[in-house]
C-alpha cells in the first residue's frame, strides 16, 4: 500500500490509518508523517501498542456510524498501549509509563488520546493486545446483561453473533451469572462458540430459526442483539411479551425497524439501545460501577486475558472488509509499530 507524506518539520509525526471516504475499507490508507495529537484537558497521551477493530470502524468508513467524523480522518476507536501524558484537569491521573484500554478516535496510529476517566488500566500481568476488549466488547456484554438486561440466574439468554468479540464475552458472563444460553453464529463458527460453553448453537441463517429457538426455549427472556435486519425479527418474535427484554448494541446486516403498532399488539417486548461510549458519557456512575465489575471479574478469572490475531497497521483495511464479510470470529487488532 502507498504510503503518502504529509511531514510537519518541527512537530513530532507518526504513522495512522487515514480514511478518506465513506466507501468502505478500501478507502482506508497507510500514511506516515502525520502531526502526534496532543492531549486535551481530561485526556492521555498514549503511544498504542495495540489497536482493536470493531464492526463500528467498518460502519464508521462507511458513513454510517451515528456520530461520526467527515472525511479525511483517523480512524479507530480502541487501543491499549503506554500514557506518554497527561493534559489538564485529569484527576488522579496515572503516571507517565502506565499501560491503559480505552477508547478514543484516531486508535489505528502510532499515538492516540483517550478520556481519562474511561481508561482502565491494563491488569498486572497482561499485554497491551491482551487487554483489548475490556472497556468495548466485554463491558457492552457486561452492561447488556446486567445494567439494561437484569439477567438472572436461570433465565434462558439469546446471544447472536456469538463468534465475535462482544458475543464471545457475552457467552461467558451470561454462563456465569447462571443463565441458559442459546447462541447463533456461522455453522463453521459453532464449535468456538460451543468452546464458550454455550448451551445450544444454532446457525443463524436456518430459514426456521424462531421456530426452532421456540422448542427449545418456550420463549427467551434476554436476546442480546448486534445483527440488525437479518435477526431483529427473530428477536422480537422468540422473546417472552412484557417481561422478556431486548437489548440491541449493533446491526451488522443492516437496520431494522420497529413500529408502536407492532410493540403494541404483535411484540410487547422491552426494547432497549445499547451504546458503550454515550453510557459512559451520560451515565458516569453507571459506567465506573461496570468497570469496577470488570476488576473483579478480571481478578476472578472470568474475564481471561485476550488472544487477539495481530496484523500489521497496513493490513487494517483487508481486515476491516473481512470483518464486514463475516469471515472472521474472534478479537482482531492491528500492530502500529509493524
Amino acid at each position: 500500500m502507498a504510503i503518502s507524506e504529509q511531514q510537519h518539520s518541527t512537530e513530532p509525526t507518526m504513522r495512522a490509518l487515514v480514511q478518506h471516504s465513506d466507501r468502505g475499507p478500501k478507502d482506508l490508507r497507510l500514511t506516515a508523517g502525520r502531526r502526534r495529537p496532543a492531549p486535551g484537558p481530561d485526556e492521555y497521551l498514549v503511544r498504542v501498542g495495540a489497536a482493536g477493530i470493531n464492526f463500528a470502524d467498518v460502519m464508521q468508513s462507511r458513513g454510517t456510524y451515528g456520530g461520526g467524523p467527515q472525511a479525511p480522518y483517523p480512524a479507530g476507536f480502541e487501543a491499549a498501549g503506554e500514557i506518554v501524558a497527561a493534559g489538564e484537569d485529569v484527576a488522579d491521573a496515572l503516571p507517565a509509563g502506565s499501560h491503559v484500554v480505552g477508547a478514543g478516535s484516531g486508535a489505528f496510529a502510532q499515538y492516540m488520546t483517550m478520556p481519562a476517566a474511561q481508561a482502565l488500566p491494563v491488569p498486572s500481568g497482561w499485554t497491551d493486545a491482551e487487554a483489548l476488549g475490556l472497556v468495548l466488547n466485554w463491558a457492552t456484554a457486561l452492561a447488556a446483561l446486567t445494567s439494561l438486561g437484569e439477567v438472572e440466574a436461570g433465565e434462558t439468554v439469546l446471544v447472536h453473533a456469538a463468534a465475535g468479540g462482544v458475543g464471545q464475552a457475552a457467552v461467558r458472563l451470561a454462563r456465569h451469572y447462571g443463565a441458559r444460553v442459546i447462541a447463533t453464529a456461522s455453522r463453521a463458527k459453532h464449535d468456538t462458540v460451543t468452546a464458550l460453553g454455550a448451551d445450544e448453537v444454532l446457525d443463524r441463517a436456518r430459514p426456521d430459526l424462531a421456530a426452532e429457538i421456540t422448542r427449545l426455549t418456550g420463549g427467551v427472556d434476554l436476546v442480546l442483539e448486534s445483527v440488525g435486519r437479518a435477526t431483529f425479527p427473530v428477536s422480537l418474535a422468540v422473546t417472552k411479551p412484557f417481561l422478556g427484554r431486548v437489548i440491541v448494541f449493533g446491526a451488522a446486516s443492516g437496520d431494522a425497524g420497529l413500529t408502536t403498532h407492532e410493540l403494541i399488539f404483535r411484540h410487547q417486548v422491552q426494547v432497549k439501545g445499547l451504546h458503550i461510549g454515550a453510557l459512559a458519557a451520560a451515565a458516569p456512575s453507571l459506567y465506573d460501577g461496570l468497570l469496577a465489575e470488570l476488576r473483579v471479574l478480571i481478578a476472578d478469572g472470568v474475564c481471561p486475558p485476550g488472544s487477539p490475531h495481530i496484523h500489521p497497521l497496513a493490513d487494517g483495511p483487508r481486515v476491516l472488509l473481512d470483518l464486514e464479510a463475516g469471515a472472521t470470529r474472534g478479537k482482531h487488532a492491528l500492530d502500529p509499530w509493524r
